[in-house]
């Protein structure tokens, strides 16, 4: 199957590291399927699939049951190279891949990777599910990985509160009395689920005070941060708030969360404070006011 650099959705750039190359200063022949293997990790991502907890729900895991490369070129100390992966067919249990490693136009190496769904207990073969099928497909026919949905507490909370738990509680160590409060109930929820149903980012929009708005409980699945969730998530609650009339969003960032939020046109206010036993920062955002429509 001869597959062009354009015909790839998934792109993964890596710099080539001293560590992986030989006496001879160019990438040693081995580290080439590592950086398959990094790239297809990569994949998932894109996939909008946190990896183990996509598996268990689905049954099964994925075992590597051939990989063949094809040298053209070699890559050399501090090259970017940009590593395409795609699948090309699925068998009753198997799932094919092929990759290419470019560095700029020059194609160094191809190959192709195949995987065997299975049972992780005793690694004997199952067929692929169809919801997982689905997703590959869906993936390479172009589609969205992600629904976002709008809605009320009512409604989205038993999700929402499942990744609370999951970023908030068992990661972050906060209090569970800490993580829900009253302004759930009224406030208006932004859920982001995969192709599997699985809530992989949230975050809600309170009426802080006339014509402001809070933005709160940010959380993205932590094997999934870094694939624009986040940005997703905000910038839905963001369209939210100036529909409504809001001309000024706030919120208490994570100071590991800063940066994140300065990228999307936020500015730190004040100094920093604790809460909830983590430094944060109030950072603010002024919404434009909606331009009159002229009447004639």
């Amino acid at each position: 199957m001869s597959i062009q650099r354009s015909d790839f959705r998934f792109i993964h750039r890596m710099r080539v590291r001293w560590s992986e190359v030989d006496m001879q200063k160019i990438v040693f022949n081995a580290h080439y399927l590592t950086f398959f293997d990094t790239a297809m990790g990569e994949y998932w991502r894109a996939l909008a699939l946190p990896y183990e907890a996509a598996l268990r729900q689905l049954g099964g895991d994925l075992y590597v049951k051939k990989s063949t490369l094809e040298y053209h070129a070699s890559a050399q100390f501090d090259d970017m190279m940009e590593i395409g992966l795609k699948c090309v067919r699925m068998g009753t249990s198997s799932i094919a891949f092929h990759g290419s490693i470019y560095r700029g136009d020059t194609l160094l190496v191809s190959g192709e990777l195949i995987y065997v769904f299975a049972d992780p207990a005793t690694q004997s073969s199952r067929p692929v599910p169809a919801a997982l099928r689905e997703v590959f497909e869906s993936y390479e026919a172009g589609q969205a990985m992600v629904r976002l949905e709008l809605g009320p507490w009512a409604e989205l909370g038993p999700k929402a509160s499942e990744l609370r738990t999951e970023v908030f509680v068992d990661e972050q160590g906060i209090a569970p009395a800490l993580v829900w409060d009253e302004y759930d109930a009224p406030a208006l929820h932004a859920v982001a689920f995969n192709r599997l149903g699985q809530t992989v980012a949230c975050g809600r929009l309170v009426q802080h005070s006339p014509a402001v708005g809070r933005i709160g409980r940010m959380a993205v699945s932590r094997v999934l941060r870094g694939s624009r969730l986040g940005r997703d998530v905000l910038n839905v609650l963001v369209q939210a708030a100036q529909k409504r009339g809001d001309r000024e969003l706030m919120l208490h960032a994570q100071h590991s969360a800063e940066g994140f939020y300065t990228g999307l046109d936020f500015t730190a206010r004040g100094v920093p404070f604790e809460e909830a036993g983590i430094a944060h920062i109030e950072m603010v955002r002024s919404l434009p006011v909606p331009q009159a429509k002229l009447r004639f």
